[in-house]
């Protein structure tokens, strides 16, 4: 599994930017992606993630309103478009795949797919900026 990811940058308060994920090598229908961000000195935290299965989709409360997460299958490409950044956005942000068997996608709204222990292969990362 592959998983590649762009378009961070630095962006002004209350900009948006929209960041990729481009998942190769998944072999498996029954999947979430999620999005997770570090800033220096903390711990890594789950932002979003989106559910192969039926499209569901979470969001961290620090978010809801403002990021969101879609999927474009024919591309294998996971996005998020972040809105209204703040400075306490600032982080590297990665996206990760967990997989699964068709009957643990079907109970992925009863799990904690927020958090980065289901997640079993990592991007590199891509730095966003919020800053003046």
């Amino acid at each position: 599994v592959q998983l590649v990811e762009s378009g961070g940058g630095l962006v002004q308060p209350g900009g948006s930017l929209t960041l990729s994920c481009a998942a190769s090598g998944l072999e498996s229908d029954y999947y979430s992606i999620g999005w997770f961000r570090q800033a220096p000195g903390k711990d890594r935290e789950g932002v979003s993630c989106i559910s192969s299965f039926d499209g569901s989709t979470r969001y961290a409360d620090s978010v809801k309103g403002r990021f969101t997460i879609s999927k474009d299958n024919a591309k294998n490409t996971v996005y998020l478009k972040m809105n209204i950044l703040k400075p306490e956005d600032t982080a590297v942000y990665y996206c990760a795949v967990a997989r699964g068997s068709r009957e643990w996608a079907k109970s992925l709204g009863t799990l904690d797919m927020l958090s980065r222990t289901w997640y079993d292969f990592w991007g590199q990362g891509t730095q966003v900026t919020v800053s003046s």
